[in-house]
């Protein structure tokens, strides 16, 4: 087995590659790729290496690590309001399969719901394992890492409303499985990311300025996260 691998459940695994992981979910008919990486590894191989199922993807949304090994499939699921960023400026290929708020895809056995979170991007998603009580992928909600809230298609706005929405959701599910930092986390840090999130807005967190893809930005320590943001 790859040693980037970890498993996480009986048919669950995460893959780390470089700075970001990204997820494998087995059901009784087919398997999810959530997200495809950074680096442009072979993923179908990776995915080969723990199931034979019919594989499909699914992208969290359309930043360039969570995108990298798209290549390797005809089609993906995605949230079209990441449509003009994955065609335009990251260049994507295949056909998209939208889905939405409340989207749900059934590898046999084993349902899976859509959650959207918009203000990291506006077609963030979650994907929650209903039986499991599982949150997997994507960037909203982290420990110990970087949230990136600059550049033209995020918006801290959105990103409250988005943590509020997934809160209103936390009975369905007892911990997050995040593309990057620790995991799991507990969904207690959702309520905390929210506050965060206000007192930034407020002015009432301390920043210091960093370089980040270019761009000079202001870094909001929270204690638990570190929130970029201009």
């Amino acid at each position: 087995m790859n040693n980037q691998m970890m498993q996480i459940s009986p048919d669950t695994w995460a893959v780390q590659d470089q700075n970001v992981r990204f997820f494998i979910l087995a059901g009784r008919e087919k398997a999810l790729l959530i997200d495809s990486g950074i680096s442009g590894l072979d993923v179908v191989k990776i995915a080969r290496e723990v199931t034979d199922l019919p594989l499909i993807l699914l992208n969290t949304h359309a930043d360039p690590d969570h995108i990298a090994g798209n290549g390797a499939f005809e089609s993906f699921y995605m949230h079209p309001s990441e449509a003009m960023v994955y065609h335009n400026l990251r260049h994507g290929s295949g056909r998209m399969i939208p889905v939405y708020e409340g989207s749900r895809i059934d590898l046999g056995e084993r349902m899976l719901e859509i959650i959207h979170v918009p203000g990291h991007t506006p077609g963030s998603i979650t994907v929650l394992d209903v039986a499991e009580r599982c949150l997997y992928g994507g960037d909203p909600v982290q420990q110990n890492g970087e949230i990136y809230m600059f550049g033209m298609h995020r918006d801290m706005e959105a990103y409250i409303l988005g943590l509020e929405h997934l809160q209103e959701q936390g009975d369905r599910f007892n911990q997050i499985y995040p593309s990057h930092a620790d995991m799991p986390v507990p969904k207690e840090m959702i309520s905390r990311l929210t506050a965060g999130a206000r007192q930034i807005l407020a002015g009432e967190v301390p920043f210091e300025e960093v370089m980040r893809n270019g761009m000079q930005v202001r870094a909001y320590d929270l204690g638990f996260d570190r929130v970029l943001y201009q």
